[in-house]
């Protein structure tokens, strides 16, 4: 697992309602935050590769998942940032850039890249993070993102599913927290991968 601790602070929290808006409730810290990265999955895909060729859209995600923060939900109607800890950028980047290296490291596809790569590909993920968060109230990270398979020529959507992972996770600190979410991803990325290489 490489999760990267580049500085340390505290761990309060700071609130958001989830409403039309999420409003903030505390001021920002004066600390530099802690900041975090995921992992990519390292295992070989043990089969011959494909022909195709696949572009990994940018997920989509709604606020405050939306953000470099890590979210805490605090109840059924309330999330949270961790206070004083952050990822290494956006997370749907973050969540991009570690499939893509998944895919890579499974050696199932020709080349998989970004939209912008200038791939002429044959297929294309569209992802939705829908959950990517500590629940306070299950001591729970999760994860959930919905991936659609589209052909990449004809824009039609081929395939969707929605892959969800639990693991046990608290929002002690940033570095519970993040190792948490992490562990709750890799599962994620390959069910995607191997999903994926079964319908191109």
């Amino acid at each position: 697992m490489r999760l990267n601790q580049l500085l340390t602070t505290g761990n309060l929290l700071r609130p958001f309602l989830a409403s039309a808006a999420f409003l903030a409730l505390a001021a920002c810290s004066s600390a530099p935050p802690s900041t975090f990265d995921l992992s990519a999955v390292t295992a070989g895909g043990g089969s011959r590769a494909s022909s195709r060729m696949l572009v990994v859209a940018e997920p989509s995600a709604t606020a405050p998942t939306d953000s470099d923060r890590i979210v805490v939900r605090t109840a059924a109607d309330s999330v949270a940032y961790l206070k004083g800890a952050q990822w290494t950028q956006r997370l749907p980047q973050l969540v991009q850039a570690r499939l893509i290296q998944t895919f890579e490291n499974a050696h199932l596809m020709r080349s998989v890249g970004r939209p912008q790569d200038g791939l002429t590909a044959d297929y294309k993920l569209l992802l939705d993070i829908r959950r990517f968060e500590i629940d306070a109230q299950t001591g729970e990270a999760v994860v959930e993102v919905g991936v659609k398979l589209v052909g990449d020529r004809s824009g039609r959507i081929i395939a969707g599913q929605i892959f969800t992972s639990r693991v046990p996770g608290s929002a002690a600190d940033g570095a519970v927290a993040a190792n948490a979410l992490d562990a709750a991803l890799a599962p994620v990325l390959t069910q995607i991968v191997g999903w994926t290489r079964t319908r191109v």
